[in-house]
């Protein structure tokens, strides 16, 4: 995998479908707080292939720098802009889950690059957000495993506990470390775009699981309306890793907010 430089700090990320629609547009995945790219597995096999797909890997996460922090979400942003420069991109549709998603807003906020937003259980300022129940220490599989009664709903558990399992490893392989968490949940906590929201023009999608833990329903529905081109769609009965747990219907609403502003339309 490449690596995108951003003033000294390496940012590993992934390319994939490099010649799918326009030259110089792409969708770019967003992650969570802590969280590895196994998060986006379920939305990276609709989009790859009608779009090109750049995953980055947080800093902190994976085989990205992990420098001290406290981080910002403005550094954050500066990554992935670092990354979409390295590839050319000039219209990068973001799709963030959490912090992520604040990591896409704040883009927004101080570049033209980004052509298009999808925010999943986002809210427009941190206090809003609780990044206790979506981390959990990689070096406990308990811990690990216990996390994701809150993340996924119970009936979601149920009927795919073989998912649940998947998830488990992925996480154990995968999530940043405590003093990662801690660097990330810094730029949680000082991020707030509560009073700018009339500043971010981009068209925004803001998707929500209705029972999601960390994120409450009031912030998603709060965000939407407060931006000028928000919309908003609720799944009903999913928690915060709604775009695992109903996957189809996430992937469809991406699917069709992408065709209306991505450059070309999509094919199936």
């Amino acid at each position: 995998m490449p690596y995108a430089n951003n003033a000294g700090v390496e940012i590993r990320y992934e390319v994939d479908a490099p010649n799918a629609g326009a030259p110089d547009e792409a969708v770019v995945f967003c992650g969570d707080v802590g969280l590895g790219a196994w998060q986006f597995g379920w939305q990276h096999a609709a989009l790859a292939g009608p779009h090109t797909v750049i995953t980055p890997e947080t800093r902190g996460i994976g085989e990205s720098d992990t420098p001290p922090g406290p981080y910002t979400v403005e550094g954050l942003a500066s990554d992935v802009d670092a990354v979409c420069a390295a590839e050319g991109v000039r219209n990068a549709h973001l799709v963030g889950y959490g912090l992520g998603g604040m990591v896409a807003l704040a883009y927004a906020l101080g570049s033209s690059r980004p052509a298009s937003l999808t925010v999943i259980g986002t809210p427009a300022a941190g206090d809003s957000y609780n990044p206790a129940g979506v981390w959990a220490d990689p070096s406990s599989p308990a811990a690990v495993e216990g996390s994701l009664t809150g993340l996924l709903s119970e009936s979601f558990r149920e009927v795919h506990p073989d998912v649940i399992s998947r998830i488990v490893e992925w996480r154990l392989g995968e999530d940043g470390d405590r003093e990662t968490c801690k660097a990330h949940c810094a730029a949680i906590e000082e991020f707030d775009v509560s009073g700018r929201l009339y500043e971010i023009t981009t068209p925004t999608l803001v998707v929500h699981g209705t029972e999601d833990t960390a994120c409450p329903r009031s912030a998603a529905v709060s965000l939407a309306e407060g931006l000028p081109r928000g919309a908003l769609h609720a799944i009903e009965d999913a928690r915060h890793l709604v775009g695992v747990e109903a996957s189809a219907a996430v992937n469809d609403a991406i699917v069709g907010w992408l065709a209306e502003h991505a450059s070309d339309s999509l094919t199936e």
